[in-house]
């Protein structure tokens, strides 16, 4: 018995296909719509956001190399990216059940944890970049 002969028939999720630059504005319109509802029920999501308000236009700004500028601009990112990861999990954990479980829990904390490596490689490639360009640790 394969796992195949378990599962119900596939059933298509919307009624209708979309294809080229209509489905492709729907995806962007949907991803509009996931970040507005980040914004609005995620206070870490907004406080990371206004970190990166401030540090994309330092790294802009600031005498560093385009290759410094974009692993600065890229980590801030990252750390967006595994917030919004992080609170698609939570959010999915919760509407399966408000109920305590160590598997929902399990699900819970590991995502977290990404988003504090996520937070630590920031701190220490900024860290680094800063350091080796900052005057004073320069040789010479």
């Amino acid at each position: 018995m394969s796992l195949s002969d378990d599962m119900p028939a596939r059933v298509p999720t919307k009624p209708f296909r979309t294809e080229g630059f209509r489905r492709i504005w729907r995806a962007v319109l949907y991803s509009l719509e996931g970040l507005g509802a980040a914004l609005k029920h995620e206070a870490a999501f907004r406080q990371e956001c206004l970190a990166a308000l401030v540090l994309i236009p330092a790294a802009l700004l600031l005498d560093f190399t385009a290759v410094e500028k974009v692993l600065l601009i890229g980590v801030v990112f990252l750390v967006l990216i595994i917030e919004l990861m992080n609170s698609a999990v939570e959010c999915c954990v919760d509407y399966i059940s408000t109920d305590l479980h160590p598997s929902a829990k399990r699900a819970k904390d590991i995502s977290s944890a990404a988003v504090l490596l996520s937070l630590t490689f920031a701190f220490v490639t900024w860290g680094i970049i800063i350091v080796a360009n900052w005057p004073l640790f320069r040789g010479g």
